[in-house]
């Protein structure tokens, strides 16, 4: 079922979902299955799962001369969606990038996906390699993440690169793209980048999974602005405890966000690091609570692989 059925189908109730990270290299599935377990009692109708870009590093030989080794890949998110659907019998959320794939490659990708009935994807331009200083597509790859949609879209509509294909397959594929309450950073202002999120959704975006945030205000000013822009598909909170006192300096440089000042303070009065915890635990508590009374259609959890934390939170508020 597609994502955007689940939430005509909830009827103005909050559902939720999570979002797993597929392990590095070499990893076990076992990893993901330790996250997922305790996690399916509350009911998630569809589980996201990431990709990253692999990044690189260069390591100098005896010769003098520099390699370059690749680092961090995590593969395996198409097979981890179908073994999750086989598990738990919950619908998979694959993450889609520009990075890394040329447009051949993501047009297998979806085929592969629509073949395993894998019929919702998250469309994302992905982040630059560590070295890169910017984003750089790969060579006949996508430069923006509305390209991405766009040719998702043209799937949708039997449109394949090969022009020479006629009365291709449909697929029929439910398009998500991400949404910034504190604006993309790369976006020179908020207008900006409300502009691009609607032509996004007119290339065919379905939904939004915001970026997380930990004020509010910033998620209901940003559905909001996106009303007034003519922007009309549902927008789901993307939510991640703070829990870590690193995470103070962490999460707004990783994620270009803002820490009110309330949590700050309660962070940094916090007297160890369990107690931290806690503060970073009711802290999200108090937001989902508050985003569910407000006829949030979904929160959105990103795991990170701290299950016992994202657990605890939800059976608080589910």
């Amino acid at each position: 079922m597609k994502v955007t059925e689940y939430f005509k189908k909830a009827n103005g109730q909050t559902l939720i979902s999570f979002e797993v990270l597929p392990p590095l290299k070499g990893g076990s599935m076992q990893a993901i299955f330790d996250v997922l377990d305790p996690l399916m009692e509350f009911r998630p109708p569809f589980i996201d799962v990431t990709y990253h870009r692999e990044d690189y590093i260069y390591k100098q030989r005896q010769s003098g001369y520099f390699e370059k080794i690749a680092i961090r890949k995590r593969p395996g998110t198409v097979g981890i969606c179908a073994s999750i659907m086989h598990r738990y019998g919950v619908d998979a959320v694959p993450h889609l990038i520009c990075g890394g794939f040329s447009k051949e490659e993501t047009e297998n990708a979806l085929i592969d996906l629509n073949y395993l009935n894998i019929n919702n994807v998250l469309a994302l331009r992905g982040d630059a390699r560590k070295f890169d200083g910017k984003f750089i597509p790969e060579p006949d790859g996508h430069n923006y993440a509305i390209d991405l949609v766009t040719q998702v879209d043209d799937m949708n509509h039997g449109k394949y690169l090969d022009a020479n294909i006629e009365n291709g397959m449909k697929t029929n594929f439910c398009i998500g793209i991400a949404g910034y309450p504190e604006k993309h950073f790369e976006a020179p202002n908020m207008d900006f980048d409300l502009e691009w999120a609607k032509k996004k959704v007119e290339a065919g975006a379905n939904y939004i999974v915001t970026q997380m945030f930990f004020d509010n205000n910033k998620y209901f000013e940003y559905v909001d602005a996106c009303r007034k822009a003519g922007i009309n598909v549902p927008i789901v909170p993307g939510l991640k405890p703070l829990t870590k006192k690193y995470q103070l300096n962490a999460l707004p440089r990783l994620f270009h966000l803002n820490l009110p000042n309330d949590l700050l303070d309660a962070i940094m009065k916090a007297k160890n690091a369990e107690a931290r915890r806690q503060v970073g635990i009711e802290w999200s508590i108090m937001q989902s609570k508050e985003l569910k009374e407000k006829g949030a259609p979904c929160l959105h959890f990103y795991t990170m692989g701290d299950v016992d934390t994202i657990r605890e939170i939800a059976e608080k508020v589910f």
